[in-house]
């Protein structure tokens, strides 16, 4: 099972890493190699950059677990170069459709996110988009 997680999932990871949460799972599970993450480059700057220039980000995301991470997914993942084609519009949010196009060129089965921009999509071509909550119930059903 191919996955890319949104930025969002990965930030609810860095702010509560030992909570419980579905996010929290989803995130350990793709370190332990029970699916194939799927990290674009600019996904793992743009996580780097929102943990650093939004203030209440900065506050409560120790920068060396981010680094950490960064560093677990850049080694364990399967990194998808920069696509330097023109994106095509696809969702209702314009600053959305290039995990579209990362889960579509990264051949993904699942677009993990909590955006209801991209939720809404349901669907894009052969990527599932779900919640967090819907994953972890598709991994534990596994």
């Amino acid at each position: 099972m191919r996955v890319l997680l949104d930025t969002n999932i990965l930030i609810s990871y860095l702010l509560n890493p030992g909570r419980e949460s579905a996010a929290t799972q989803i995130v350990r599970l793709g370190v332990l190699g029970k699916f194939v993450q799927l990290f674009p480059e600019e996904l793992l700057e743009e996580l780097a950059r929102k943990a650093a220039q939004k203030e209440y980000l900065a506050e409560r995301i120790n920068p060396q677990e981010l680094e950490e991470l960064v560093d677990i997914l850049s080694r364990e993942s399967e990194i998808i170069p920069r696509i330097t084609e023109e994106i095509p519009a696809v969702s209702r949010d314009p600053k959305d459709d290039y995990l579209l196009a990362y889960a579509l060129v990264g051949q993904a089965d699942y677009l993990v996110t909590g955006d209801k921009d991209l939720l809404v999509l349901e669907r894009v071509g052969t990527v599932t988009i779900v919640t967090p909550r819907q994953f972890w119930q598709i991994v534990r059903r596994l």
